[in-house]
Formats: structure tokens, C-alpha cells, sequence
């Protein structure tokens, strides 16, 4: 009897090779043949759910940005305060925890790559989009007088310098440093009149 296959658990585990060749050897070691190999699968099988490499790292991206977008959603409800579900959703965006730290560093790794790769381009853009308008949201619950573009830059800005920081110096830019930046930004946010 053929064996049964869940095409989209394999597809989850191919999306997990990636991160790990990408975080072991980098985006440009992400061939269809390093991944199929890490995830234990010819390159032949992994063809049939992903043709391509691009089309492999378009749907490893996809699932990062789904991923994000599934945790804040799943955030418990902060009781009607601003201020703490801003600080659960920002929570959720950043590296807490060593899963959190993994996807940062293949985003970043995709992120780098973008500049250079219009597929892949048009999937940061989108993940841009929607973070900054998710950073517009949480800063007009928290400050509805103040000027909403520039705290918006603000905001959106120290979340991915915090991401960035964590990637490159995570010694120093721990997730208890991360909550304290993040708690002192929407502390003096919040107080604006």
C-alpha cells in the first residue's frame, strides 16, 4: 500500500529545511537540491510541492509573515488597555524566545535578499504594508492627538531596530532589554496629550 503523504505537513516540513540551511549556510545555500537533502526528501519529491526555488522561498516567506499574523491574532485580550495590547502585539513581532529568534533571522536573511529578487520584494512590501499599518493602529488607541505619522515611524522604526539589534548582538539586545524599550516608547506614547 502507497504510503500517505499530508502534502500540507510536508510542505511545513520543507518550510523548516529552509530555515534550517538558511540559518546553517545562508539564503544562497537554499536550493531546491540542500533543502530536499536537509529535509530528507529527493530533490525530484520536493519538486512536486514546490517547482521552484523561488516559488520555495516566496511560500518559506508567505509562512513567516502567517506565522506573525496567526500569534497576534491569538493574543489573549488586553481588557480594553491600550497600552498592554500594544505591548502584547509588539511582543509578538519581536525575537522573545529562541522560535521567535529562528524566524528573525531567516526574515532578516529574506529581507537582505528582496533587494534583488522582485518576487520576493513584493512579499516584504506586503509584510511591510501591514506592519506599519498594524504600528498606525496601536499608536492612534494610544495617542489620538498626536502627530500619527511620525509616531508611526517612530514606532515602526524601533521595532524592526530591535529585531535587527537581536540578530546581530543578542547578548546585549536580550528580550528583557527588548520589553523595556518597547515598555519606555509606549509608556511616553501613551502619556502624550
Amino acid at each position: 500500500m502507497p504510503k500517505v503523504v499530508d502534502p500540507a505537513r510536508r510542505r511545513q516540513d520543507v518550510v523548516a529545511a529552509v530555515w534550517r540551511v538558511v540559518r546553517r549556510d545562508g539564503l544562497d545555500r537554499a536550493s531546491v537540491r540542500n533543502v530536499a537533502r536537509e529535509a530528507g526528501l529527493s530533490a525530484g519529491s520536493l519538486r512536486h510541492y514546490f517547482a521552484t526555488q523561488p516559488e520555495l522561498l516566496a511560500f518559506t516567506l508567505r509562512t513567516i509573515i502567517e506565522r506573525i499574523e496567526t500569534r497576534i491574532a491569538a493574543a489573549p485580550p488586553a481588557d480594553g488597555d491600550p497600552r498592554d495590547r500594544a505591548a502584547r502585539v509588539l511582543g509578538e513581532l519581536l525575537p522573545m524566545d529562541a522560535e521567535r529568534a529562528a524566524e528573525n533571522h531567516v526574515w532578516l536573511a529574506f529581507t537582505a535578499r528582496a533587494l534583488v529578487d522582485p518576487d520576493l520584494r513584493a512579499l516584504c512590501e506586503e509584510a511591510h504594508a501591514a506592519l506599519r499599518s498594524g504600528c498606525r493602529a496601536l499608536v492612534a488607541s494610544l495617542a489620538p492627538g498626536a502627530d500619527t505619522e511620525l509616531e508611526t515611524d517612530r514606532l515602526h522604526a524601533l521595532v524592526d531596530g530591535l529585531a535587527v539589534h537581536a540578530a546581530l548582538h543578542p547578548r546585549t539586545t536580550t528580550p528583557a532589554r527588548m520589553r523595556a524599550a518597547v515598555s519606555a516608547h509606549l509608556d511616553d506614547l501613551y502619556r502624550r496629550p
